[in-house]
């Protein structure tokens, strides 16, 4: 669960994420607590965490079968894919051959930021959720946005137009100390340095296809109806809030 995250995990676990704009300020969780391999020069066996809610618990929003696939198909490889690419990185270190460091430092960023995102979105979602935001991301909103419709407008219409496969993405971006909307295709691109991810959505087409089919524009409107506003309040007090 979100107040479960541990932001030291995260960066002892996949050192190379330092590195990383998008995950530079991420924290941990179960997915990246895991136990040191024994091969990968000490690279991280990471950990597909476990779905908080059942699965038929979005419908009609997202249905059974779509959660089922999202989660324990595309999730589940992207986990498997980082712990594959942190291997070969604790390899390439081992033996001192870095031939291949421009293929495994894309698949770092392509694999690792998909773990992340995915489990943000997992996370910050559920049943009983929508509404408006209240707690700090609240007043955070009104204050960067003007108003929650405002915003959301702005982040409905940045998800529905992602080019090609990507996410809608609310971030906190620290060096203005605001909240922004962004759009990144696949995972990785089109991000900004530093920025965290606040609240995401998916609209790669596993996201909504077998309910939605090519209607991704019904998909982000209805996807406003499960967001766990208080769980993404938590997460933007605990990692994006200054003391």
């Amino acid at each position: 669960m979100v107040n479960e995250f541990s932001r030291r995990e995260m960066m002892v676990g996949t050192g190379a994420f330092a590195s990383m704009g998008l995950l530079s300020n991420l924290f941990g969780s179960e997915v990246f607590a895991a136990n040191p391999g024994k091969e990968g020069g000490g690279s991280y066996a990471h950990k597909l965490p476990k779905l908080p809610y059942p699965e038929d618990a979005l419908e009609p929003v997202i249905d059974k079968k779509t959660v089922h696939i999202h989660f324990y198909k595309h999730f589940a490889g992207y986990v498997k894919g980082l712990n594959a690419t942190l291997a070969k990185i604790g390899e390439a270190r081992k033996s001192g051959n870095y031939s291949s460091i421009k293929s495994l430092s894309r698949n770092l960023a392509f694999t690792g930021s998909g773990v992340v995102l995915h489990y943000l979105y997992f996370m910050l979602i559920g049943p009983n959720a929508g509404g408006t935001p209240s707690g700090k991301i609240g007043e955070q909103i009104k204050k960067d946005f003007g108003s929650f419709d405002v915003f959301w407008k702005q982040f409905a219409a940045a998800s529905k137009k992602v080019e090609a496969s990507g996410w809608g993405i609310l971030a906190w971006e620290p060096f203005s100390k605001c909240l922004v909307v962004m759009q990144a295709e696949k995972h990785q691109n089109l991000t900004s340095w530093g920025a965290m991810p606040v609240m995401v959505c998916d609209v790669w087409e596993h996201a909504y296809y077998l309910k939605y089919q090519n209607r991704r524009a019904e998909y982000v409107d209805n996807f406003k109806k499960i967001i766990d506003w208080k769980k993404v309040d938590q997460h933007f007090q605990r990692y994006c809030m200054t003391k």
